[in-house]
């Protein structure tokens, strides 16, 4: 038979042993106050060697989305990696609020949450439309990331044709660098530069494109046109 002993009568009873002997009371506050200037100061010294105080994390510091980790969480819909997919979305369209493209990627997904919060969606609903909208954010992300690429490559072409204008140079840089930039967007293929054929390919429609403005002859020109376009595409 398990015995639970009343704890509420040895409370009272330790009270009135120390009424009735307040000698033990005193006895047992000096032992205390012994021991604590004996190992006191190590005791602190101990915790503080062993405690760290650190910054505040942010949840979506070590939060990266891409397709895995939507999958992840499409997959299996936990609900602390849907609150972080949700915030880490909120976080990447108010930096972009000025592209259409995001704003209504933003607004799509107030929409959705407006919808979950009034119980207009299931949960699993709402998990695979923001999983969905997860996806299209990433791909626009990349498409951005493209762009931007290209409009480098082709301020880079644009400098290089500014530099090297001569009297024999056309007027038209801009048509050239659309040109050369529209040709090589088509023939171009992921790790070109490390193939023969990539290299060969680029470089023949490099020289149809210069022949187009009477440029091809010009050596250096293609030289450092072609150093640009296999750094920057």
């Amino acid at each position: 038979m398990h015995y639970s002993p009343d704890l509420t009568l040895i409370e009272n009873l330790k009270i009135q042993s120390y009424s009735e002997h307040p000698e033990v009371l005193a006895a047992a506050d000096d032992i205390g106050k012994l021991l604590w200037h004996t190992l006191g100061a190590k005791t602190t010294a101990l915790i503080h060697q062993n405690v760290h105080v650190e910054g505040i994390h942010d949840d979506l510091s070590e939060f990266k989305l891409n397709a895995d980790v939507i999958d992840d969480i499409f997959n299996i819909p936990e609900p602390k990696q849907i609150k972080k997919l949700e915030k880490d979305l909120i976080k990447r369209f108010k930096s972009r609020t000025e592209n259409p493209k995001f704003k209504a990627l933003s607004d799509r997904l107030e929409d959705l949450r407006d919808k979950a919060e009034q119980g207009l969606i299931a949960s699993i609903e709402f998990v695979k439309e923001l999983c969905q909208l997860a996806r299209e954010t990433v791909l626009a992300e990349k498409e951005l990331l493209d762009e931007l690429e290209r409009k480098d490559a082709k301020t880079a072409l644009t400098d290089l044709f500014l530099e090297t204008k001569t009297d024999q140079t056309p007027a038209v840089v801009e048509r050239i660098v659309n040109d050369i930039d529209s040709i090589v967007k088509i023939v171009r293929f992921d790790g070109w530069q490390t193939t023969s054929s990539g290299e060969r390919t680029v470089q023949q429609s490099l020289r149809k494109a210069l022949l187009k403005y009477k440029l091809h002859k010009d050596q250096e020109l293609f030289d450092r046109a072609y150093g640009y376009i296999k750094e920057c595409y």
